[in-house]
């Protein structure tokens, strides 16, 4: 797969969902929980640090950015949604759907950011 086949994405996440992902084998994101009706991974790592620094550290006393690539041609499908200023961009991807977004993620998972 080339470089322009995939889209670099980035989910901040806090110490639970992040030890599901290191249980997939650092391939996968866990399923949604029933009051999280989508999976909303953002555009842009500045937007996942804000996140991460901002809401995981104080939900759950730390705080994570990911990054990941995803098959460019599959997420054609889903509009970015912009949620704020310019640089809050974000994919929708409804929780039912997220096992196929998943098969979609090329290479592994990995860690950018930590804060405490």
């Amino acid at each position: 797969m080339q470089p322009q086949d995939v889209t670099i994405l980035y989910r901040p996440v806090g110490p639970a969902e992040l030890e599901l992902i290191k249980q997939s084998g650092w391939k996968r994101f866990p399923p949604r929980l029933p009051e999280q009706p989508i999976f909303s991974p953002v555009m842009n790592e500045a937007y996942a640090i804000q996140i991460a620094r901002d809401w995981n550290v104080p939900a759950s006393g730390s705080g994570y950015v990911t990054k990941f690539c995803v098959q460019t041609a599959y997420l054609a499908q889903y509009e970015v949604q912009n949620v704020g200023a310019e640089m809050h961009n974000e994919l929708w991807i409804p929780a039912e759907e997220l096992e196929t977004f998943n098969d979609h993620i090329v290479g592994m998972i990995e860690i950018t950011q930590t804060f405490m």
